[in-house]
């Protein structure tokens, strides 16, 4: 694995703005300078056999996580999410039911001499898709015409809808995101997965999250016409959803209306489950060691908020690295990972995020900081598999 320079594609602006990436944070170099969100006048080049090792780990990985629910339902482990009690038998209720998932990311250490390490598992509300999907295939298409990409995330979300569709309540899905989110990146991602999901054949509709009704009478979600709402797909944290009337509905109209991502994913997409993890297989080459609560015999240590988003509130234990950022998370808890600094290619630190698909490994995105701490001034950096 390194990293490669390049030419950017002329009016590569026009290119991307026209593939869809339409939402706009710039992203920053380690001079604080505005650097483009969407990079491509870097990539990296990864050998085949590396991806192959680390799709065969995510999707181990995968599986452990799944191992990891199963455990915490089963023995009631829910406290340590500091999610509510009255939360508790809703979740344990979508998990033995089955309720049908989509996707979720992964995001990795890993440098190409050691195998990769989880950092965290977005499994809940996962962005970046468009990107990884959609925007480094054309450019490597345009630029690297007869090299590989470890890209096959379209396909599978079609052929994921495909299998979800004959488990839910009608054909019809409404794809929803919150209006509140300034930036666009939300129902950028939810306009996508839409377009994913009628290619497979089922009828969708999209709706503002904050335009969903409530019937009171029937004790059912309506559309703006009052229709019932069998199946939504939502970009929206379950964690914010318990914690409104919404929320409540929500759990106690299931599984009359089904939603996706579905409940059970509450704890995955919490950072709670790395200590879970790390206690059922301790010493995993695939994992840091990691506790709950408290950093236990670590020394060096990140503390990250178990519902921390975007590198907030995240805050280094290690001598020479001490780092701490701002944010608004942490009241719920902390989880203690062991620090393992990102590698560095040309003074900067990538994250791999690696798709799953169903329970399928399916492609990856990487983010490029100057920092230790991945957070919203990550550029997006496309890759490449060179033709052997």
């Amino acid at each position: 694995m390194h990293r490669e320079t390049g030419t950017p594609r002329a009016d590569w602006e026009r290119i991307v703005a026209e593939q869809g990436l339409v939402f706009g944070t710039p992203a920053r170099y380690a001079s604080g300078e505005p650097r483009p969100y969407w990079d491509e006048s870097v990539h990296y080049v990864l050998q085949m056999d590396e991806v192959l090792s680390v799709e065969a780990d995510v999707e181990l990985l995968h599986s452990m996580c799944l191992e990891a629910v199963d455990h915490v339902v089963t023995t009631e482990r829910y406290a340590e999410f500091g999610l509510p009690e009255w939360v508790w038998p809703h979740i344990a209720e979508s998990w033995r039911r089955g309720d049908p998932h989509l996707y979720g990311r992964f995001d990795l250490r890993y440098d190409g001499r050691r195998p990769a390490k989880l950092l965290e598992y977005n499994a809940d509300t996962p962005t970046s898709l468009l990107e990884a999907a959609i925007l480094q295939w054309y450019w490597k298409t345009d630029v690297h015409p007869d090299d590989d990409q470890w890209n096959s995330l379209h396909e599978q979300l079609v052929d994921r809808w495909r299998e979800i569709g004959k488990k839910l309540p009608s054909n019809e899905v409404y794809f929803t995101w919150s209006t509140a989110d300034s930036t666009g990146e939300d129902h950028l991602t939810v306009t996508y997965l839409q377009e994913t999901a009628a290619e497979a054949g089922l009828d969708t509709v999209a709706l503002a999250i904050e335009e969903i009704g409530w019937d009171p009478l029937l004790k059912r979600f309506v559309d703006l016409e009052e229709a019932p709402m069998g199946t939504v797909m939502k970009l929206y944290p379950w964690e914010w959803m318990i914690d409104e009337e919404f929320g409540r509905y929500a759990l106690e109209s299931l599984p009359q209306t089904l939603w996706i991502e579905p409940l059970w994913k509450m704890l995955l997409s919490n950072k709670a489950i790395l200590g879970i993890l790390w206690e059922n297989y301790p010493g995993h080459p695939n994992l840091l060691p990691a506790f709950n609560d408290q950093p236990g015999l670590l020394t060096e240590y990140v503390r990250k908020p178990k519902l921390g988003r975007e590198g907030a509130n995240v805050r280094i234990v290690a001598p020479g690295y001490e780092t701490e950022t701002g944010g608004v998370y942490g009241a719920e808890g902390y989880v203690y990972q062991a620090f393992d600094p990102l590698p560095e290619f040309d003074g900067n630190r990538p994250v791999l995020g690696a798709w799953i698909v169903g329970d399928n490994a399916a492609g990856l995105g990487i983010r490029e900081s100057s920092g230790l701490v991945t957070d919203d001034g990550a550029a997006f950096v496309p890759h490449r598999i060179p033709e052997s």
